[in-house]
């Protein structure tokens, strides 16, 4: 009988033949190797699917669910967390990178702090992988009401213990869904402790959400209003909130790099 993986690494994909190789690859290089990485293809129409199984033939620690009709991010991500079997759950999106000591670092760092959430720092990178020499410094406690005022985890390096919160799943949103899910995940273990030394490398892509602040602010207020279920006014009340942290406090985590 096969044994569950220790952790479960969920990555949604849609037309990602252009990165997803290096993301899989700095999956497979990782120094812990107790681990299933679970790729969703969100009903791509390039090559995605192709590559995912090249890399299946070589390595059975690899699935790939293909789904018929796009879907979104949060869909895909919920898919693969149904499936999952490891003890952990983590993510990685298919243009992001994960350096290769990322799993052992946070498993060693929540074994040893008896953690039910934890994230770390990260590396921001340009569209073409080069280095922007700077990276967003995790905070090292994160409590629920933080996470309330602005998204603190950087979603390429937030892992949870599913076996002691159970598999928490995306709201149906198309975008911030991930900040919504830790959210939930922080409401149900307390807190969350940060790594400060990076281990994951984000890409920075033209016309990312990040980069549209009226469509973050959009979306930010349905997490507020449609998730946590904030009335109208205190949903507006917590985007003034939201304004202040992101421009005045969490920018300050974002930092030069360390050589």
């Amino acid at each position: 009988m096969k044994n569950s993986p220790v952790v479960s690494i969920v990555m949604p994909a849609y037309d990602a033949s252009r990165f997803i190789s290096e993301s899989i690859t700095s999956v497979r290089e990782q120094t812990f190797e107790d681990w299933e990485l679970l790729v969703i293809d969100d009903a791509s129409k390039d090559e995605t699917d192709y590559l995912v199984k090249n890399y299946i033939q070589q390595d059975p620690r690899i699935t790939l669910h293909s789904l018929p009709v796009n879907q979104g991010a949060a869909f895909a991500r919920n898919i693969g967390i149904k499936a999952s079997e490891g003890e952990y759950i983590s993510f990685l999106d298919a243009d992001d990178l994960w350096k290769p000591h990322k799993l052992q670092t946070q498993l060693d760092f929540m074994k040893k702090n008896d953690l039910k959430v934890s994230y770390s720092s990260y590396e921001l990178m340009d569209e073409e992988g080069k280095s922007m020499n700077q990276m967003v410094k995790a905070l090292e406690i994160l409590a629920f009401s933080k996470l309330l005022r602005a998204n603190y985890v950087g979603n390429l390096t937030g892992m949870y213990n599913s076996k002691m919160l159970g598999k928490i799943y995306c709201p149906p949103i198309r975008k911030r869904q991930d900040w919504a899910m830790w959210l939930k995940a922080l409401e149900l273990a307390g807190e969350a402790r940060g790594i400060v030394e990076p281990l994951a490398k984000y890409r920075v892509r033209k016309g990312s959400i990040s980069a549209n602040k009226k469509e973050m602010l959009e979306y930010n207020y349905k997490v507020y209003r449609k998730v946590l279920n904030f009335s109208a006014v205190k949903s507006s009340y917590w985007i003034t909130r939201f304004l202040y942290e992101q421009f005045f406090v969490k920018s300050k985590q974002l930092v030069p790099l360390k050589k």
